[in-house]
C-alpha cells in the first residue's frame, strides 16, 4: 500500500467508529497545528473543520491538504474554489478538457462550458451565463465585485461551476457552491423575534418612581 492509499484508508470514514474517530483526531490535530493550512482549519477552533475535511478527502480519494487548500467556508457555507472544480472535471478522465464558448462583448458578454464525454463522444453543454444574468442576480452590482474588473474570468468560472453541478455532482460530494458564488451571495440579516421584543420593551416609557406611603 502506498502512502496516499494508506492516508485515504485512515481518513476514509472519520465518523465510522470510535477507533477511526480517534485516529482521525490525531491527524486533524497535526494538520490544525500547521500554519500552512487555511485559517479556518487552524488551531483548536479549526479542529472540527479539519475533521470534516478529512472525511471529505477520504470520500474523494484525495490528500487532506489538497482538500483543505481548496475548501472555503464563506458565510457559513462550505464551497470549492472554481479552479478546483475545473481541475476535478479535467482530471477525472471521463471528459476531454472543458471548453468555453464565448459570445458578445461588454454588456452582451455570454459564455457556456462544454466538454466531450469520452465514453459516448457526445458534447455535454452547460447552461449559458451572461452579464445580464450577473446583473439580475446581483453578482455584478456589489461593491468590489470581480465581475466589474474581471468579467471574462468570472463568467468562465460560473459557467464551469454550473456545468459541474449538472453533469458531475458526485465529484463535488454535495458541496455545490463555489468560493466565488458564496462571496456573490448577499448576506441577509434576520432580526429574531426576541430582538424585536427587547427593542419594543426598551421603547416603553419608564414608570414614575413611587413615593413613600403611596402603596398604603
Amino acid at each position: 500500500m502506498d502512502q496516499n492509499s494508506a492516508l485515504t484508508t485512515t481518513t476514509g470514514n472519520v465518523f465510522g467508529g470510535i477507533q477511526a474517530f480517534e485516529d482521525a483526531q490525531r491527524i486533524a490535530k497535526a494538520l490544525a497545528s500547521s500554519s500552512l493550512v487555511p485559517q479556518q482549519f487552524q488551531g483548536q477552533q479549526g479542529l472540527a473543520n479539519t475533521l470534516v475535511a478529512l472525511e471529505i478527502a477520504g470520500r474523494m480519494g484525495l490528500s487532506p491538504l489538497q482538500v483543505m487548500q481548496n475548501l472555503h467556508i464563506i458565510h457559513g457555507r462550505p464551497s470549492w474554489s472554481s479552479q478546483f472544480i475545473i481541475a476535478l472535471i479535467n482530471g477525472c478522465g471521463r471528459f476531454e478538457p472543458l471548453r468555453y464558448e464565448m459570445s458578445g462583448k461588454g454588456e452582451d458578454l455570454a459564455c457556456y462550458a462544454v466538454a466531450k464525454e469520452k465514453a459516448t463522444g457526445k458534447d455535454l453543454t452547460g447552461p449559458t451565463v451572461s452579464m445580464a444574468m450577473a446583473k439580475a442576480e446581483g453578482w455584478a452590482t456589489k461593491s468590489g465585485s470581480k465581475w466589474r474588473t474581471m468579467p471574462e474570468l468570472m463568467i468562465r468560472y460560473r459557467s464551469a461551476a454550473m456545468w459541474g453541478r449538472l453533469y458531475v455532482p458526485e465529484l463535488l460530494v454535495g458541496i455545490t457552491h463555489t468560493q466565488e458564488e458564496a462571496i456573490d451571495i448577499e448576506e441577509v440579516t434576520v432580526t429574531s423575534p426576541v430582538s424585536d421584543l427587547n427593542a419594543k420593551v426598551a421603547e416603553q416609557p419608564k414608570p414614575e418612581p413611587i413615593e413613600d406611603g403611596e402603596l398604603f
